[in-house]
């Protein structure tokens, strides 16, 4: 039984897809797991977005392809509206059904804190949400670098974009640039001398700075401003 399981609040999951056999097997899914607690759905991007604001859920599941306001659309308002209205975000993870595909990385940049294939494996699933609800990102079998390399590999050859890191202390560009090549704090710290507190608070520096919300998006920023070989 997980700790949440022995005594902690449920984690609260919605789940947003305008497909009704999908919607109902996932639910029957979160609800078999006692640490974690089913809490609506909707079936496209505005629903969406009325229920976020109704029942504040830890975790979104959000597909990026829906009639009326799609995934991205409503991430991006879920966000804006949680933060005018002083609560805190909900951390969402993008449905997709391509591992290649470009809503991800506008997803990302939405607010996202990650992206599944909607064909994952069900304990897949559920290890994502739970590692999103701990603070960190998830993404589909296959790194996100191989994502966004391919997303940025078509664009036309460009010199990096160093002017974009450049309010950042030059630690800050190192730790910058370690967490967008995908290494976790422990490395991070092994590889620049510090703690682990120290590279964290660095991180939550760099992002308030960049305006970035996860580290997937420091990922994709990265790539976007072509700052990784």
């Amino acid at each position: 039984m997980s700790e949440a399981a022995a005594g902690a609040a449920p984690i609260t999951v919605a789940l947003v897809d305008d497909q009704p056999l999908f919607r109902t097997g996932i639910q029957m899914l979160i609800r078999s797991q006692q640490d974690l607690a089913y809490c609506g759905s909707a079936g496209n991007g505005m629903e969406a977005v009325e229920l976020a604001e109704a029942v504040c859920p830890d975790i979104m599941l959000m597909d990026l392809r829906m009639p009326v306001v799609d995934g991205i659309t409503a991430t991006r308002r879920i966000m804006a509206a949680a933060d005018e209205a002083g609560r805190e975000r909900p951390k969402v993870i993008a449905l997709t059904t391509f591992n290649r595909d470009q809503a991800v990385v506008e997803a990302v940049r939405a607010g996202a804190s990650g992206y599944l294939l909607k064909s994952a494996e069900p304990e897949f699933l559920l290890s994502a949400i739970r590692t999103v609800y701990a603070g960190y990102s998830v993404v589909a079998p296959g790194s996100a670098h191989d994502l966004f390399a391919h997303l940025t590999r078509s664009a036309d050859p460009a010199e990096p974009d160093t002017a974009a890191i450049a309010e950042l202390t030059a630690r800050e560009k190192d730790v910058f640039l370690l967490v967008a090549k995908g290494l976790s704090n422990a490395d991070i710290a092994g590889s620049v001398f510090l703690s682990e507190a120290t590279v964290k608070t660095h991180i939550r520096r760099i992002q308030d700075r960049l305006g970035l919300a996860t580290r997937i998006s420091m990922v994709a920023f990265a790539y976007e401003h072509r700052l990784l070989g």
